[in-house]
């Protein structure tokens, strides 16, 4: 009797299909499970592949996209009478959030010091007891604000612009932030506080002889009177300072923040952090739309 072949031969399975090369983090015992289909056994890893006893399955699905959006740089103008905190909250606003402090007077006097060609043409309007025109130091500021540090961290622009003309050189430039604090003090509070400030010449802090009086009689007896803390030139800085600050929020009225500095620091900088925060918060939502 003649058997055919095919009747007594086994034929045997074909070898499993190497495993791809796969980069996987070691599943949990919650992601592994087990067909009950009779025919066919296996075991499933989810959301990556599936192997099991007979034809080989293999489920490769897309990894899913991660998006890691930074921290947005923030863009703050800040403005105050002399007398009205603004030092003290920009120095809190750089701690927390890590800006770069930007000011006018502290570019003057670099530039001068570094010997630039702006500084040398600033110097010349300084000797003479004039102002520095307004395109020299709107050059001064738009080049800081250019630099590296500055684009990458955000900028915190301290006392600028101050006048309209400067607020349009910037606007032209497409330069705008995206707050403007403006620290609203009574004048007599600000007249006070100038009139009461001192100066210790050896560490170059500020005292006031009621809200903030030195450590101890060693320190009281070599602090100073600035000249310009004088009763008489505080009330025409201020004077000034208002004529330049009315004409400067028409252009930022639609960002502008009014916050009451007859405050302690503490309570200021809770509503200034509060209001940076949101800002941070809807700039970050935005990129995260635009992505």
């Amino acid at each position: 009797m003649a058997f055919s072949t095919t009747q007594c031969h086994h034929k045997a399975p074909p070898p499993p299909r190497p495993l791809p090369s796969l980069s996987l983090n070691p599943p949990s015992l919650s992601s592994l499970s087990f067909s009950s289909h009779p025919s066919h056994h296996k075991l499933s890893l989810s959301n990556n592949y599936s192997f099991g006893y007979g034809k080989p399955h293999f489920k490769i699905r897309p990894k899913a996209k991660v998006m890691c959006v930074q921290s947005v740089p923030l863009k703050v103008m800040i403005s105050g009478a002399p007398a009205s905190g603004k030092g003290t909250q920009c120095e809190l606003i750089v701690k927390k959030f890590g800006l770069v402090h930007i000011s006018t007077g502290d570019l003057l006097r670099f530039e001068v010091s570094a010997g630039t060609e702006i500084g040398r043409k600033a110097k010349e309007y300084m000797n003479a007891g004039r102002l520095v025109p307004d395109d020299i130091v709107t050059a001064m500021v738009t080049g800081r604000l250019s630099q590296k540090d500055a684009q990458e961290k955000g900028w915190l622009l301290d006392g600028y612009p101050r006048s309209f003309a400067q607020a349009q050189s910037l606007e032209k430039l497409q330069i705008r932030p995206d707050i403007y604090i403006a620290l609203d003090v009574p004048d007599d509070i600000l007249i006070d506080r100038c009139v009461g400030r001192r100066l210790d010449p050896l560490t170059g802090k500020i005292y006031h002889i009621t809200n903030f009086p030195p450590e101890n009689e060693e320190v009281k007896s070599r602090l100073l009177t600035r000249p310009d803390d004088t009763e008489e030139k505080a009330r025409s800085r201020l004077q000034i300072y208002k004529q330049n600050v009315d004409a400067i929020l028409s252009t930022y009225i639609s960002i502008l923040k009014k916050l009451d500095g007859n405050r302690s620091k503490e309570v200021v900088f809770e509503e200034i952090d509060s209001l940076l925060t949101q800002v941070q918060k809807e700039k970050s939502d935005q990129t995260k739309i635009g992505q």
